[in-house]
């Protein structure tokens, strides 16, 4: 396997974050970095994501704390989904300026909980702008069945 891998947006994919089929997604790059265990992208954001006054609303903050944690189960080969996202804003983010986005492991797994962190610097990647934390549940066959299972349930 190669040290690192560009994680581009699947063209079947309807995700808003990551996504090549959603039409007014972000279609967010990331850069798998299998020696350090890590998933960084570059972005300037535009002026189409922001809250006002040239700063990134604080929404798109967290998809992008959030998109860059989940891309970190890759790491596990696992398929996970976020139970809890907690998101620290620290600095304003400038929209017209780049920034780096970077996911990593924040503990070991307990049983089908990954904990991750993301955070967002500056392009030099001297400050730190905001910062999350997440709770991941892995799922699986088995998960999808009882969703499933439980979905019919309420439908009855």
């Amino acid at each position: 396997m190669s040290d690192k891998i560009t994680l581009a947006p699947n063209p079947e994919n309807q995700c808003f974050g990551c996504g090549g089929a959603n039409g007014a997604g972000m279609k967010l790059t990331f850069e798998q970095d299998n020696a350090r265990r890590r998933i960084t992208g570059r972005f300037v954001l535009g002026e189409t994501y922001q809250g006002g006054g040239g700063m990134a609303h604080g929404g798109i903050i967290a998809l992008l704390l959030d998109e860059a944690m989940g891309k970190v189960c890759r790491f596990r080969d696992a398929r996970a989904v976020t139970a809890e996202l907690n998101v620290e804003y620290l600095k304003p983010v400038k929209v017209d300026e780049e920034i780096l986005v970077e996911g990593f492991e924040a503990e070991e797994p307990k049983g089908r909980n990954l904990f991750l962190a993301a955070e967002i610097r500056d392009s030099a990647g001297d400050v730190v702008l905001a910062r999350g934390r997440g709770r991941f549940v892995v799922v699986g066959e088995r998960q999808r069945a009882l969703g499933q299972a439980v979905s019919q349930e309420f439908k009855q």
